[in-house]
């Protein structure tokens, strides 16, 4: 997604005035951009981006099928229509429709301006949504670009619909307050912008004496104090995040800008971009409790872990096709396991908050049954299948495991290992590692320079290269048990005596249960061959038509007891004896609260950890 000529592209910038030559001679001319926002109330733009010193080549032009950050194909061609083009002299150039993603224009006299109509209508972090509200645009999801002008820098005049409208925007300003600039394709790909009425809270961090801003954006109903709150809240996770590394990113343009929308049309979600991040939540301040502070959290740490600790394969980013990295686990699964640490260090919840949230998390994990079909690494190829991918046609849901939550606890036994095996050594220092090596120097990494940093962190290669065989390129997970001891947490089963017929989600449907989800394999459901659909019409002779009916069954019983399960399986019925099982689900929780004593030492681990209550 990155050009190494960042330098090169704050010059362009910079010169605006060799532009204006550019413009003149045609060579090297910015591809400029017109966005009007006339119909907003149904959703639609209409668009012009102007091309000039072409030379006599047919300009091919379409929509991405990728958008940074995203591992999935995605059509936004689909939404595009009413598409024309003119020359120079402002006559009608005829266009050509080979394929469904773009268009050509055979002949022209050298500049081509193309006008069309978007619709767009799903806020979140990879499509775009105008309405009279706002234009919330993702720029794969807005914006045609021409084959062969990857590196022409860019210009872009935003028409607002309302005089309300202001612009947040990682995009380069000029001196006209509805004008940005991009220095490259790559760059205006990655530039999210909305236009609407939102609260701006603005402030200064350190990096070194260099005074870097910023910004929080936030579109919303709610009131000024509940984003003054909200942005309290971000600057000290803002804080802890930055101890994390021991430094700023230098931003382009000195500014990072969280653009949020918190409203019931918008689609939660957050997407991570080099100098901004789009964060969206369905739910009000008041309504979510101020959770929203979750996903800026991960967000803003992708800042280095991923934007500029950055996978080779996503080098550049090509928006024509999925691009697809086995190192997901890291860049998202260990932000994950940031994202709540950086707020609980920054006091903004408790650890009893951490500690549930993370036991629902191991829980997952260590029980999934997709661990058994892949690696870490296997979980992050799979990844533009799943990252907001659609099919129609069912899959297996048993062989993935996400690389989110799988990542996130990858980096949790990592961490506590390191603090057990390696005195002063923790996985704050192995990402300080990263950053310096491969962020600063924006050098993508392979997976074997995961490998080898971990070494250089250690001074134990042999320790990296085991870990990197058991738990990444295999999928052996350790025994958490005494590395949270170390803490002063104990891990136990949840419920042990309750009897389980396994985590596929049984629901009444009037007459019967039906088995909503695809049983796990080695669970009591899956071996005695129920699927999903299935209806459960009794269980020992009494029916089940309610909820309750499958609750009181568990209820009665303990794990080991056998039950007999009549079925109705695509229409045959049938009858299976089901072996109950002991529910797996494992909880974390304090020594204190199990009945231990918690040491001075586990004490000072704990704070040196979570930081202080």
């Amino acid at each position: 997604m990155r050009t190494t000529a960042w330098a090169l592209a704050a010059t362009i910038l910079a010169g605006w005035s060799g532009v204006a030559q550019a413009q003149t001679t045609g060579a090297g001319a910015p591809v400029e951009y017109d966005l009007r926002f006339d119909n907003a109330v149904h959703h639609e733009a209409r668009i012009t981006a102007t091309w000039r010193g072409i030379g006599d080549q047919p300009l091919r032009v379409q929509m991405s099928r990728s958008s940074p950050g995203r591992y999935a194909l995605h059509e936004f061609a689909k939404n595009v229509y009413s598409v024309s083009a003119t020359d120079g002299a402002r006559r009608a150039l005829s266009l050509e429709r080979t394929d469904p993603y773009g268009w050509t224009v055979p002949g022209h006299d050298g500049t081509v301006v193309l006008t069309y109509t978007l619709y767009a209508d799903r806020a979140d972090g990879t499509y775009s949504q105008i309405d009279a509200t706002h234009a919330h645009l993702n720029m794969p999801a807005t914006l045609m670009w021409a084959t062969g002008f990857d590196d022409r820098p860019v210009r872009l005049r935003f028409r607002p619909y309302s005089p309300d409208w202001t612009i947040a925007t990682q995009l380069a300003p000029t001196d006209a307050a509805d004008t940005f600039t991009a220095p490259g394709l790559q760059y205006l790909m990655d530039s999210p912008t909305e236009l609407s009425g939102h609260a701006l809270r603005e402030w200064q961090v350190d990096d070194a004496g260099v005074a870097r801003t910023m910004r929080l954006t936030v579109h919303h109903a709610g009131t000024d104090a509940e984003v003054d709150t909200f942005a309290a809240s971000a600057r000290k996770v803002v804080d802890q995040q930055i101890a994390v590394f021991g430094d700023v990113p230098d931003f382009d343009y000195g500014t990072y800008t969280f653009i949020a929308d918190y409203l019931p049309h918008v689609s939660g979600d957050g997407m991570e971009h080099r100098n901004s991040t789009i964060i969206s939540n369905t739910r009000s301040f008041q309504e979510a409790n101020f959770s929203q502070l979750g996903t800026l959290s991960h967000e803003f740490f992708h800042a280095w872990n991923v934007e500029r600790i950055r996978p080779a394969e996503l080098e550049p980013f090509d928006f024509t096709r999925a691009n697809p990295t086995p190192s997901l686990w890291f860049a998202e699964g260990f932000t994950s396991y940031y994202g709540p640490l950086a707020i609980r260090r920054a006091g903004e919840s408790t650890v009893d908050a951490f500690l549930a949230d993370f036991s629902g998390t191991l829980n997952g994990i260590v029980n999934a049954p997709g661990r058994a079909y892949g690696s870490p690494q296997e979980m992050s190829l799979r990844a533009p299948f799943v990252d907001a991918a659609t099919a129609i046609d069912p899959t297996n849901p048993n062989i993935f495991t996400s690389y989110y939550p799988y990542g996130q606890i990858i980096a949790l036994a990592l961490d506590l290992t390191l603090r057990e095996r390696f005195p002063g050594v923790t996985l704050d220092d192995y990402m300080r590692r990263m950053w310096q090596v491969h962020g600063v120097t924006e050098r993508p990494y392979t997976p074997d320079d995961l490998r080898l940093a971990l070494g250089a962190v250690t001074g134990d290669q042999a320790f990296a290269d085991t870990f990197f065989a058991t738990s990444i390129d295999g999928s052996a997970l350790p025994d958490f048990a005494p590395l949270l001891a170390q803490a002063g947490l104990v891990l136990k089963p949840a419920r042990p005596e309750a009897a389980w017929a396994g985590s596929a989600q049984v629901r009444a449907t009037g007459t019967a249960l039906m088995v909503a989800g695809a049983p796990a394999p080695q669970t009591p459901l899956y071996e005695a061959g129920l699927d999903r659909g299935d209806q459960i019409v009794s269980v020992d002779g009494t029916a089940m038509e309610s909820d309750a009916a499958w609750a009181g069954m568990l209820q009665a019983h303990r794990p080991g007891d056998v039950v007999q399960i009549r079925f109705r399986q695509r229409g045959v019925d049938r009858t299976a004896p089901v072996r109950l099982a002991a529910d797996p689900a494992l909880q974390i929780v304090r020594t204190e609260a199990a009945g231990g004593t918690l040491t001075d030492g586990q004490k000072a681990f704990r704070e040196a950890w979570l930081g202080a209550e």
